[in-house]
């Protein structure tokens, strides 16, 4: 696993949730906090109805037939609903949970078990059991004085079932209350704990799971870059890490099949370039000899023989560097060079094709010298690559503009070579992918598809610059930037 892949490991660790990870937080934070929700409200209420059932039932075995049947048996002896009061009351036996009220018909609360006089005051209890027919009323609510109670009414009635007065028994419920408060409390808790411990759960899965699977996408990635020494570190005996030694063995065929497609061009390139070599050198022997008992035909034929012996010769070289790129063993005859020496030289060579195809070439060289450590030939390659290139994609009878300038870049110098054509540009979706190896973005065009790449990887290793701009129909701009060595160096 090289230094990059490393890099991008350490820095996944520390990346923001995103992608799978953050959607199966949300489904599963989501879903936790419906149901926990749900079986929150469900739980308190149902302690709320416990609680206040067993109240109720307090109140009503207060509040029973026993006791009412105890005022109307008395008052239909005759006796007044004052003195049966006084006389329940005093024989009372649940003050200290609840309180008593006896209130006549007309709302007036006659006697009250706690002893003290009680002022008239709303009762809806009292007011609903003197309506409705069965004679009851429940009211959970607050008194005048704030205290929250729950309080039942009885109709007390006569023998001629008229009513005369009601019995109310009220008990406090604020107790009540903050017990179902302390233990919602203590649910709410236990729920919360519960939920924590859930999301780290699955924060553990996820990252068992997800992590690798980013690890595992990236390092594809690389791979499909063609850095094949990228290797997966397995973690897990499982399903992922099954998936790990897969791509690693993919990995190491890729790089085996690659070696063996190297070593086949290198070999069949070195092959090839020797007849090639004697094809081309015998046919322009031929050209220059004595042609004066050679007919047309075989002058013609010996031609072509010359050119497409020297096309296959540029071919075979172009597959000789490509073979260097591959396995990195393309390296660099440095020395003291002038980088426009060699561009002018280089544009004598091909000023004459290109008049000769009919196109005209146009330039502009500064006559300062620009001196870099590079590799004369090399440059030279790379020139005659771009200037190749725009005379294939151009029409006849167009411009190839060419113009160098001193420049800096990082505090720097740098020369700048630009070479624009006038041919058929390059088409957005293929202009990030010109530099690849066998990419062509014209198939119309004669020609291997890795001139470009070669050129990228000389120009990189003279730690220099190569962009292209292109619009399609109008043309294409090809900027080289080449570092310069100090005039101190070279005076």
């Amino acid at each position: 696993m090289n230094k990059d892949f490393n890099a991008y490991v350490k820095k996944l660790k520390s990346k923001k949730i995103e992608g799978i990870t953050r959607r199966w937080l949300v489904l599963i934070i989501g879903l936790i906090v419906l149901l926990f929700t749900v079986a929150f409200i469900v739980c308190t209420s149902l302690i709320r109805v416990y609680y206040y059932n067993s109240v109720e039932s307090i109140v009503n075995s207060a509040a029973s037939d026993s006791a009412v049947n105890y005022f109307e048996n008395s008052i239909n002896n005759g006796e007044s609903l004052e003195s049966s009061a006084a006389l329940y009351i005093d024989t009372y036996s649940n003050k200290n949970s609840t309180t008593v009220w006896i209130v006549d018909n007309e709302g007036n609360i006659i006697i009250s078990s706690n002893g003290f006089a009680v002022e008239k005051q709303e009762m809806p209890d009292y007011n609903s059991a003197m309506e409705n027919d069965e004679g009851k009323g429940k009211y959970i609510g607050k008194l005048s004085n704030g205290q929250k109670v729950m309080a039942v009414t009885r109709v007390i009635k006569s023998s001629d079932n008229i009513k005369v007065g009601a019995i109310r028994v009220m008990t406090a419920v604020e107790r009540v209350d903050k017990q179902i408060a302390g233990i919602s409390v203590m649910i709410a808790f236990i729920f919360i704990i519960i939920f924590a411990i859930v999301i780290l759960s699955n924060l553990y899965f996820i990252r068992t799971i997800i992590t690798p699977l980013k690890e595992v996408n990236q390092a594809t990635k690389v791979i499909a870059q063609g850095n094949l020494d990228v290797r997966i570190e397995k973690k897990y005996n499982d399903e992922i890490g099954d998936l790990a030694d897969s791509i690693n063995t993919m990995a190491s065929e890729i790089a085996t099949a690659d070696k063996m497609k190297n070593d086949f061009i290198s070999t069949i390139s070195h092959e090839l370039r020797t007849p090639l070599t004697s094809i081309k050198g015998w046919g322009e022997t031929l050209t220059l000899g004595n042609q004066d008992n050679v007919d047309e035909l075989t002058k013609k034929g010996l031609q072509v023989i010359v050119k497409e012996a020297g096309r296959l010769e540029g071919f075979v070289e172009e597959l000789l560097d490509f073979s260097r790129l591959q396995s990195g063993r393309m390296t660099l005859r440095l020395s003291k060079v002038d980088i426009l020496a060699e561009l002018e030289e280089t544009l004598f060579t091909f000023i004459e094709r290109a008049v000769r195809e009919g196109y005209e070439v146009k330039y502009s060289i500064p006559e300062t010298p620009c001196i870099a450590n590079a590799d004369a030939n090399r440059l030279k390659q790379v020139f005659m690559n771009i200037l190749d290139n725009a005379l294939k994609y151009s029409r006849p009878g167009s411009k190839i503009l060419v113009k160098a300038e001193l420049t800096e870049r990082d505090g720097n110098d740098y020369v700048k070579i630009a070479i624009a054509d006038q041919g058929c540009g390059i088409s957005a979706e293929d202009l990030p992918h010109v530099k690849e190896k066998f990419y062509k973005a014209n198939v119309s065009v004669k020609g291997s598809g890795i001139g470009l790449a070669v050129t990228s990887e000389i120009v990189n290793l003279h730690n220099g610059y190569l962009d292209i701009d292109s619009v399609e129909g109008k043309g294409t701009l090809v900027t080289i930037l080449l570092p310069l060595i100090d005039s101190s160096q070279h005076s």
